[in-house]
């Protein structure tokens, strides 16, 4: 019986087909010009098929994923004011199996927890527009939108006088939760809470 790939594994094997693929070393040749005068004039064949030849290796990646049971998820741990938490979440180039999203969900009461130990007294913005616009939410708002939601993420942006910390809050596959891909399968909406007077950067 052959090894299967762990999850460290598939992701540094993306990772190096990535550059691959960046380096012009893996093309998808079936792919030719669009046709379309405009998108042709600014997006030139090879990007295209360097970007396909990519795209079509990660999905062959994300077949292997289910066929032989290896988890997308990996763990990250985030401090502030003095508080650790450790939490999983879905590699950006990996799936959740059914198993993982479970995982993301168990995890989500002790991520929320964290959040609002850590964002006490803090601004709190929600994004929209494809994150172009924030507008100003209250505690009861964020309350409200984790209830419609099934999994969280964090992520922590941090520098001698800004501090952001971004709650994503999501549904369905995480992979295609972000930017809206999957909509309305998938999807997610991202808190941003700032110190007093600041705006979101993020």
């Amino acid at each position: 019986m052959s090894k299967v790939h762990t999850t460290q594994e598939l992701i540094q094997i993306l990772a190096n087909e990535r550059q691959a693929c960046l380096q012009g070393k893996r093309l998808n040749l079936a792919l030719k010009a669009s046709g379309n005068i405009i998108i042709d004039k600014y997006l030139r064949t090879e990007g295209w098929q360097k970007f396909t030849a990519y795209q079509d290796f990660k999905a062959a990646v994300h077949r292997y994923q289910r066929e032989n049971s290896v988890s997308g998820i990996v763990w990250r741990q985030v401090t502030l004011k003095g508080k650790i938490l450790s939490y999983p979440e879905v590699d950006g180039q990996l799936i959740a199996l059914p198993s993982d999203l479970e995982i993301l969900k168990t995890a989500k009461a002790s991520i929320l927890v964290f959040w609002r130990e850590v964002t006490v007294g803090m601004d709190l913005y929600l994004s929209f527009n494809n994150g172009k616009d924030h507008q100003l939410i209250m505690p009861a708002d964020v309350d409200r939108i984790t209830r419609r939601t099934e999994w969280a993420s964090l992520w922590k942006s941090e520098n001698s006088n800004f501090l952001e910390m971004i709650l994503q809050l999501g549904w369905g596959q995480p992979q295609e939760a972000s930017y809206r891909r999957g909509w309305p399968e998938s999807g997610s909406e991202y808190i941003h809470a700032v110190n007093p007077g600041n705006r979101p950067i993020c």
